[in-house]
């Protein structure tokens, strides 16, 4: 369960830590840490309530334990807090990363960038596992635990399937706004803006996690999480995307600095609506001349939640377009709608290269 959205976070981003304990760049946010870590020691709260609240006490990890049975054990604690509770991920700067896929999936991606947004703090394997190829090479500090605790972390009724799992940072590419952010650090928010795909409200994970997953697979240039969108971090959420909060650039702000970004690279802002509403505003259906029209032109596309719908904001600064339907239908899941308007306004270039 979410202990906290990430609009509500406390904490803002913590910065990419380095195998080699180097200190991280500077990033534009203000970084706010409460502990201090090293190779053989991890914080965690004395408590079980908000991890931004309560007191910090060290519990070590010492090198040379290479072993764990007890689900008991404080740092197994430590652990599953990190994948239930969002405010506490944030406060650590770390993340629960389960299965062998998703761990591939985050290196495969990482071998290809000059430099890497995230690092393995501690890979668990299970009793007799063997490292996956992919991570072999690495300096990285593996601990085999025991099947009872392996269940106990991942959090699934069954997890015969689970062999690894990876205690890893929080991404550089992920950013948590506030308010002393300025217009003249909007270019620093994401690498490339030709395509922006804008989340407003998008509270359940599997959701969330799915529509990061589709933004990767099209090549979009990242992610902004509007107010009310559920921690892309979460255990879900990082299922359902396959990681792609670790490979994609994901932001987390408001309107204001969505206007910053559209003023200043002059951007459209389409959201996806179900039906015309002649009270709102017209609603154009997406098609395959909408999209050639708007090849070069710098997008947001904005989706919101399936219960509450797009935001006040959004529907005011925003052009709607909808998915022509045969059917009775008024409307699709929002991943599967997403999953279309994504495709369809996909870079030209890109759509089948």
């Amino acid at each position: 369960m979410q202990c906290l959205n990430t609009s509500r976070v406390s904490t803002v981003h913590l910065p990419f830590v380095k195998a080699s304990n180097s200190k991280a760049n500077s990033s534009i946010l203000q970084t706010r840490t409460r502990t201090q870590r090293s190779s053989d020691a991890y914080a965690v709260d004395d408590g079980y309530g908000d991890g931004a609240e309560n007191s910090v006490v060290t519990l070590p990890l010492p090198s040379h334990v290479k072993s764990i049975t007890s689900t008991s054990n404080p740092f197994v604690k430590h652990c599953l807090k990190l994948r239930s509770c969002s405010s506490y991920r944030h406060n650590h700067g770390s993340v629960l990363v389960v299965g062998t896929t998703p761990i591939r999936e985050i290196y495969r991606f990482q071998e290809q960038m000059q430099e890497r947004p995230t690092t393995i703090e501690c890979l668990l394997l299970l009793d007799k596992a063997e490292i996956p190829a992919e991570l072999e090479g690495y300096p990285i500090r593996v601990v085999h635990v025991s099947s009872v605790v392996l269940k106990k972390l991942s959090g699934l009724q069954s997890a015969e399937s689970i062999e690894a799992m990876a205690l890893m940072r929080i991404p550089s590419t992920f950013q948590i706004l506030d308010g002393n952010q300025q217009e003249g650090d909007c270019h620093r928010w994401f690498p490339s803006l030709h395509r922006i795909l804008v989340l407003d409200g998008i509270q359940d994970p599997g959701n969330l996690g799915t529509l990061l997953r589709s933004a990767m697979a099209f090549r979009w240039d990242g992610v902004f999480l509007l107010p009310g969108c559920c921690d892309p971090f979460n255990e879900k959420a990082i299922r359902a995307s396959r990681a792609a909060s670790f490979q994609l650039p994901v932001v987390s702000g408001t309107w204001i600095h969505l206007e910053a970004l559209r003023k200043k690279f002059r951007m459209k802002i389409l959201a996806g609506h179900p039906a015309s509403d002649e009270k709102l505003k017209p609603v154009s259906s997406i098609s395959q001349d909408l999209a050639n029209s708007l090849a070069d032109t710098p997008l947001f596309m904005v989706l919101g939640s399936e219960g509450s719908g797009l935001s006040e904001q959004t529907r005011k600064f925003s052009e709607l377009v909808r998915i022509p339907m045969t059917g009775k239908f008024e409307s699709l899941n929002v991943s599967v709608a997403g999953g279309i308007f994504l495709y369809m306004l996909q870079p030209e270039n890109h759509r089948f290269s």
